[in-house]
């Protein structure tokens, strides 16, 4: 009887942790769990409260426990936070093989010698994702194993962190009970879940709106080029609601989700809906376009801020497929139009793919960086040491 492969992957975020149970046979990747529990313990994807954030982790995996009938052992963990950096990096070593033949230890030899950067003493790395190889003067080479040749080059995108923000997501999670099978970049996890072979080795950028971050990944040639973070997110426009209409946080936060726009639509000033007082003595009416002049100006910053970002990268013009929104704070209407008049290139929602079972639980852009983090697992399972039910 074929063993089934059993997959966990907790994605940390800002106002909600997902932990997403999947099971893994024969590459068919069948989401068996879900669980969610409100993020307690972090601000801006940075862990600063350690008991909050155990028991936050804690109560969304026992549901997603409960419901897929497993107990979780390892797990993988999406990091984010504007604590994130990243660099690139080129090695060059001399074939070593018989007979002049590139080996894997080749290959490894020469991403330890692109690796080999200076960095400050309180950041780590977290990737090496090798971009493309050169034998001699041949270049753009994705698998240099069994060519001919002298001389082995890389070029690597390398991915940093602060030493303490992925200490204390380990911890979080071993104080929790469970055993870190490997931290992956959150953008990283998300392009496994929402873009294709073909977006990819086109080009295309994909930012996953979450609660306190914004997270951006390029992608060109199959392999990603630029990664950055803005320290913004859906909190901030749920703050921005909170502070201006004098109501409680969780009053604007639905609001937001029953009411809120990026843009105007007709008859919007004329429309009027009740929000409480943050004394809760009274409610008062609004008209809806109130919301959008709230909600507008800060959605816009987000977005210029890492139309900037993605400027700062030598491939911004190959991005031929256009960018790909994810996250929760996609789901605002107006927010694809509003990105594309920034961003001057087309404009999708990011749709989690790739996985059987629990399609409605989990088919969403808030699960995207859950739904990839289970996938990214189950590619990368046996280099993490998984488990087996």
């Amino acid at each position: 009887m074929q063993e089934v492969e059993v997959v966990t992957g907790i994605d940390i975020g800002t106002t909600k942790i997902g932990c997403f149970i999947a099971e893994v046979d024969d590459g068919v990747v069948r989401i068996i769990g879900v669980g969610s529990h409100p993020s307690e313990g972090l601000k801006y994807g940075v862990v600063v409260d350690v008991d909050k954030t155990v028991k936050s982790i804690q109560a969304a995996v026992k549901k997603a426990e409960d419901m897929a009938d497993v107990d979780v052992d390892d797990v993988f963990v999406g990091i984010a936070g504007d604590h994130i950096r990243s660099i690139n990096g080129r090695g060059v070593v001399a074939v070593s093989g018989e007979n002049s033949e590139v080996t894997s230890d080749d290959v490894r030899r020469v991403i330890d010698a692109a690796k080999a950067v200076a960095l400050p003493i309180d950041r780590e790395i977290i990737h090496i994702l090798p971009q493309e190889f050169m034998v001699d003067d041949m270049k753009g080479i994705r698998d240099p194993v069994g060519m001919k040749g002298v001389r082995l080059e890389a070029e690597v995108h390398i991915v940093t962190g602060a030493i303490a923000s992925a200490q204390n997501i380990h911890r979080c999670i071993e104080k929790a009970g469970y055993h870190v099978a490997d931290i992956v970049l959150e953008p990283l996890a998300s392009s496994y879940s929402v873009l294709t072979e073909d977006q990819k080795e086109l080009g295309c950028v994909i930012m996953d709106i979450g609660g306190g971050t914004s997270d951006i990944a390029m992608f060109y040639e199959g392999c990603i080029r630029h990664t950055s973070v803005v320290a913004l997110g859906g909190k901030n426009v749920t703050n921005d609601l909170a502070i201006v209409l004098r109501t409680p946080i969780d009053s604007a936060e639905s609001l937001k989700i029953d009411h809120g726009r990026v843009l105007h639509i007709e008859n919007d000033r004329e429309e009027h809906i009740s929000v409480s007082d943050v004394n809760h003595v009274s409610d008062r009416k609004i008209a809806k376009s109130l919301l959008v002049d709230i909600i507008q100006p800060r959605m816009a910053e987000i977005l210029s801020l890492s139309y900037e970002e993605i400027k700062k990268s030598d491939y911004i013009n190959l991005m031929t497929t256009g960018l790909i929104l994810t996250g929760g704070g996609s789901l605002l209407p107006g927010t694809l139009e509003v990105a594309e008049d920034i961003f001057n290139m087309p404009v999708r929602l990011g749709i989690p793919t790739g996985f059987v079972g629990m399609v409605e639980e989990a088919q969403n852009p808030q699960s995207a960086t859950g739904v990839g983090l289970i996938i990214y697992g189950s590619k990368h399972l046996h280099e993490a040491g998984g488990s087996i039910a």
